[in-house]
């Protein structure tokens, strides 16, 4: 692939894919904002990358904490920098199934991504690319229809928030499976996350911001297992893809190996 210019930042750099982006996006020659909660694991994989000869820069980010995401908008208006591509690949997978796991999961595969994403608007370059870390989990296929209603077409972005919180809420009452919710936070919170992608990709048009989802399949991550099918390379690769796109590339769309999959 020919040479990127620009910087891109990433959440959840320190370890598996985000770590992966980070290196393949710095080795396309792009600066590259490596963020991470974990400050001592953000530092050494920053570390590493800087040792490939990659220009890699740590910039400590909790995406559940609004108070951690203006501090790091702040540091990047005050130098002055501009955003060619960012990735919201930060997210959780719990065990277990209650309102804790829940509200937690939301947090971080939902409102995390919608957070960062708002948040840093005002530093992206015109043409930027938005990519949202996504899984075959939020597809709508199997949904209740019930719920896939009220996701496909995707409602306003305050209604789409609401119906986030609205689920955690059913899940603390007991009620959620009687509402045609999954048993599964995770699939809720990419469910989301899909949805939000297409509010953007429309909200943002007029500014020529890619916004795209992707589902890098089953990767060999500590989220993934060591059974997982894929390397971390190989789930790596479109999400830099969609980093990457030119000016005329696709916006609005999900996508699995770089072509385009069903909502």
């Amino acid at each position: 692939m020919a040479k990127v210019t620009g910087t891109a930042l990433v959440t959840g750099g320190n370890r598996g894919l985000g770590l992966e982006v980070c290196r393949q996006l710095g080795r396309l020659g792009m600066r590259v904002l490596l963020s991470a909660r974990d400050i001592a694991a953000g530092a050494e994989a920053t570390a590493a990358l800087r040792s490939e000869g990659l220009e890699v820069t740590f910039e400590p980010l909790d995406v559940t904490s609004q108070e951690s995401i203006d501090k790091l908008a702040d540091r990047l208006e005050r130098q002055g920098l501009r955003l060619a591509s960012l990735v919201n690949n930060a997210a959780i997978a719990l065990q277990g199934f209650d309102a804790s796991v829940a509200e937690r999961t939301v947090a971080a595969n939902f409102l995390g991504p919608l957070h960062v994403t708002e948040r840093l608007l005002p530093l992206m370059e015109e043409h930027g690319r938005i990519v949202m870390v996504s899984s075959g989990a939020g597809e709508l296929e199997g949904l209740s229809p019930a719920i896939r209603q009220r996701v496909d077409p995707p409602p306003s972005k305050e209604e789409l928030v609401a119906l986030m919180h609205e689920f955690v809420d059913d899940v603390r009452g007991g009620g959620y499976a009687a509402k045609g919710w999954p048993g599964s936070a995770y699939r809720v919170s990419k469910l989301g996350l899909n949805a939000l992608t297409r509010l953007l990709a429309a909200e943002l048009k007029p500014r020529h911001l890619l916004v795209n989802a992707v589902c890098p399949g089953w990767v060999r991550t500590r989220m993934g297992g060591e059974g997982a099918s894929r390397s971390v390379e190989e789930g790596a690769d479109t999400l830099v893809w969609a980093a990457t796109l030119p000016p005329e590339g696709p916006s609005g769309g999900f996508f699995r190996e770089r072509r385009a999959i069903p909502w």
